[in-house]
């Protein structure tokens, strides 16, 4: 499995927001997320269980454009400090799923305070 990217919090945080871009990989236009559902779900690295499920916010104005944002929530990087991959999955209006072959990487260190 390949890694998209690699992005950096702190424990506890809520902020910076995360944007993802998707494209068609053989065009490499903007995936239409016209009525689709982008989902992000997040376990640490190595392990199987699943610690965060996230439902992404995808503007309805800009939905051609392919971006879809995690807003981090409070309590969504309350976690030990390490290494975590998050996969994106789309279910578009028509009810087909999509998951994204390439993990995110996430790497969260401990809060100084």
């Amino acid at each position: 499995m390949a890694t998209a990217a690699e992005f950096y919090y702190v424990q506890g945080d809520t902020g910076p927001q995360l944007k993802i871009s998707l494209t068609d990989e053989d065009t490499g236009t903007a995936t239409d997320l016209t009525g689709a559902t982008v989902k992000m779900y997040m376990k640490a690295a190595g392990a199987e269980t699943v610690l965060l499920s996230k439902t992404l916010y995808v503007n309805p104005a800009t939905a051609t454009s392919g971006e879809a944002i995690v807003n981090w929530a409070t309590g969504d990087l309350n976690v030990d400090p390490g290494t975590y991959l998050a996969e994106i999955e789309v279910t578009r209006a028509s009810g087909v799923i999509e998951t994204l072959y390439d993990t995110i990487k996430l790497r969260v260190r401990e809060d100084f305070a």
